[in-house]
């Protein structure tokens, strides 16, 4: 590991003045972080440890909630709120990675931890434009049965590891964030880059700009929601494909829904095709079927990962029955 100076922020604004040099991280839990840095992938000068942001859950004035960037992953998953308004989060992070890390891991963490690939780690034997950009993606010819099927380009083929953020993209989330020029908000699904030609860039965040929350909004259909992942082996592993969803009906139609696909792209993938396809129509398996086959019509799967399509619609299809099930 590269000797690097560590430091600890009290606040946003204290952190914000000392990530303002140059090769400066944020340092949450560090789960993803601090095992880059131990491969050598990544090489900060300066750690700034942001663990004094705030890690509160609080209920904001529209009925959603506010959620402290500090907060740890268990936390999130076993607070009241979320288990029975947003079950689809608290299932989300549930399912990504161990006890262990979740106890460890932080909010803002886990929306900025690496989109990666085994590629991206092999700094001795592979190339990688996300790691070395311009040396091109071994990704392409090599092993890509996890790799994307939409969103995807010539320079990266990664897909985004997060299970939370899944959630988080079908919720409507709003990122709060602090800069050098200020606070503001984004919408969480625009929070996230695909990789086009430069795929070293994971998110849109300014030079310096550190999450502090993150916003639910009031969405009382999302109490019938859920989270279902489908990976390689039990657990400890990402999402080959997985989909957060919530709906609501009306009689036996589809009044609203939200959709996003994990394990298919270089961030959370929000549904809008199947979505579209869905609202004011029957809830019905032929409908959850043609509007996933809507979704990924443009999917473009490399040599080990043409199954992605077919698997992401017979889950889609299975989740939506079981949500269509318990609401009517």
């Amino acid at each position: 590991m590269t000797p690097f100076i560590y430091a600890r922020a009290g606040d946003a604004a204290e952190a914000i003045r000392m990530g303002a040099g140059d090769a400066t991280a944020y340092l949450g839990g560090g789960t993803n972080l601090v095992d880059l840095m131990r491969e050598t992938v990544a090489t900060p000068a300066t750690l700034v440890d942001v663990t004094g942001l705030s890690d509160t859950i609080e209920e904001t004035q529209t009925g959603g909630l506010l959620i402290g960037a500090a907060v740890r992953n268990t936390a999130l998953a076993e607070h009241r709120a979320v288990r029975t308004r947003y079950p689809v989060l608290s299932r989300a992070i549930l399912a990504g990675a161990s006890a262990q890390i979740r106890n460890m891991a932080t909010v803002g963490g886990n929306l900025l931890q690496r989109t990666r690939c085994a590629y991206f780690y092999d700094t001795d034997g592979s190339r990688c434009n996300k790691r070395a950009p311009g040396t091109g993606c071994d990704a392409h010819e090599g092993f890509n049965r996890i790799h994307a099927v939409l969103g995807a380009s010539v320079a990266c083929v990664a897909t985004h590891p997060s299970d939370m953020c899944v959630a988080l993209a079908a919720l409507d989330a709003t990122v709060h964030l602090h800069g050098n020029t200020g606070t503001r908000t984004l919408p969480f699904t625009e929070l996230h880059r695909l990789p086009g030609d430069r795929p070293e860039f994971d998110t849109v965040l300014e030079p310096g700009e550190l999450i502090t929350a993150i916003e639910l909004p009031a969405m009382p259909f999302a109490a019938n929601s859920t989270y279902r992942k489908v990976r390689d082996r039990a657990s400890y592993a990402f999402a080959l494909i997985s989909v957060a969803a919530a709906l609501e009906l009306d009689g036996d139609r589809i009044a609203d829904v939200r959709l996003a696909f994990g394990g298919v792209a270089h961030k959370p993938w929000r549904a809008l095709k199947a979505e579209a396809a869905l609202r004011g129509g029957p809830a019905t398996e032929s409908a959850f079927r043609e509007a996933a086959l809507a979704e990924f019509a443009d999917a473009t799967p490399l040599r080990d990962n043409g199954f992605k399509p077919a698997l992401a619609t017979r889950t889609l299809v299975a989740v939506l029955g079981d949500l269509a099930g318990a609401a009517a």
